[in-house]
């Protein structure tokens, strides 16, 4: 059956599927280390602390990791990504004993690393597989695997739950190495040598880049996914087991329909944004699409003040928040692979995810630590200010997306 496709939609085929059975280990990695280091004690900040590392070296792998898949190829930065994971899991199969702040934070280093390289050439990856010029196409392709992408995080945080109640924290580290070993090694066999890689060999300067378009919309891209982390990582989690009194499957649960969703409208993005009238998104788009956003969250900062209702207005907030911030974060997605460059798009598309991280690095430190300051009102309030910016920068970028 695979023998009769083109080459281009057998490429992308395994390369999706690499980024499936990697997102399943990386949400069910992140939901294990919040819970059981729940369990041990910690606090709400340690835990942010735990995934400092994670996120500090993916802002440096997305901006050295660029530059490297445009010069060894995207097949290589993909296979050292699921490489370096199945180390990472394997780190942290040490007894309880061992499991400092310390190790922990190396453990996460070596998969923010992983993570963020297989998400690059990924990512990277299907501006090369799409004929110039078509941008509806390229707007679904990248739809399709963002939302999928997200959807299998969501039922990573599931299976990161009922691992733990299953196999304990060590066994389900096992489970999950053997696994993503066996899809390294295939993946090893099947991708091309030389995907994505650059005809004219980037120099290391031209890691950052020279686009405005880029530019402005890794800034929007920063603030955006900051407003997302600084309630999510650790604020929502803790909330949900302490204050409203739910049990560790349940909140794992809970996360994992609501990341589910939230792939679904991604990868339905293009139909909800126009594909149906022959339009793509342009920069008016992604502004236009910022502001609801960030009423909304607003909106949900107040609703958890109030003394009735907390949980209805929560979990209802919230899956109105996953609708918008799909949207949001699709129409992003598509935009960096439209306004990287055809040649070396890594390098484009590295640095925009550089600016991902960065947000995602200051939302967690911030989740952990406003929550137990001021509470999760507070990260509600910091997030719609973060939406809020995102939407202003946005207005610089341009109206017609770049081909």
């Amino acid at each position: 059956m695979l023998s009769s496709l083109s080459p281009a939609i057998r490429q992308y085929l395994i390369i999706t599927g690499n980024y499936w059975t990697f997102t399943l280990t990386d949400g069910a990695l992140r939901m294990l280390v919040v819970l059981h280091f729940h369990q041990l004690g910690f606090s709400p900040l340690n835990i942010a602390l735990l995934f400092l590392f994670y996120e500090l070296f993916g802002v440096v792998t997305n901006l050295v990791g660029g530059w490297l898949g445009a010069r060894i190829g995207l097949n290589k930065t993909m296979n050292i990504g699921l490489g370096l994971q199945v180390i990472a899991l394997l780190a942290l199969t040490v007894p309880t004993a061992m499991l400092t702040v310390p190790w922990v934070m190396a453990a996460q280093a070596l998969s923010g690393i992983a993570k963020d390289l297989n998400k690059m050439s990924a990512k990277s990856s299907i501006k090369t597989l799409v004929p110039a010029g078509a941008e509806g196409k390229l707007f679904q392709w990248v739809a399709v695997l963002t939302g999928s992408k997200n959807a299998l995080k969501g039922v990573g945080f599931f299976l990161g739950g009922v691992l733990l109640a299953t196999l304990g924290f060590a066994g389900a580290m096992w489970a999950m190495a053997g696994v993503l070993l066996v899809v390294w090694i295939a993946s090893l066999i099947s991708l091309k040598s030389d995907l994505g890689k650059a005809k004219n060999k980037p120099k290391f300067g031209e890691i950052f880049s020279s686009s405005r378009a880029v530019n402005i919309l890794s800034a929007a891209r920063l603030f955006l996914f900051g407003a997302r982390d600084v309630w999510f990582v650790v604020a929502l989690p803790v909330f949900m087991a302490t204050t409203l009194g739910w049990v560790d499957w349940a909140v794992g649960t809970f996360f994992a329909c609501w990341v589910i969703g939230y792939g679904i409208v991604q990868s339905l993005a293009p139909y909800l944004t126009g594909k149906k009238s022959g339009k793509v998104p342009d920069g008016r788009a992604a502004m236009l699409w910022a502001i609801p956003l960030a009423v909304l969250t607003a909106g949900i900062a107040i609703g958890v003040n109030l003394d009735n209702g907390l949980e209805a207005i929560l979990i209802g907030g919230l899956l109105l928040f996953g609708v918008l911030f799909a949207i949001n974060s699709s129409l992003h997605s598509y935009l960096i692979v439209s306004y990287a460059k055809e040649d070396g798009a890594s390098l484009d598309v590295g640095f925009y995810y550089m600016a991902n991280a960065i947000g995602r690095l200051i939302g967690t430190v911030l989740s952990g630590w406003v929550y137990q300051t001021a509470g999760l009102a507070a990260c509600l309030w910091i997030s719609a200010a973060f939406i809020a910016l995102a939407a202003l920068i946005s207005l610089g970028l341009p109206r017609h997306a770049t081909v």
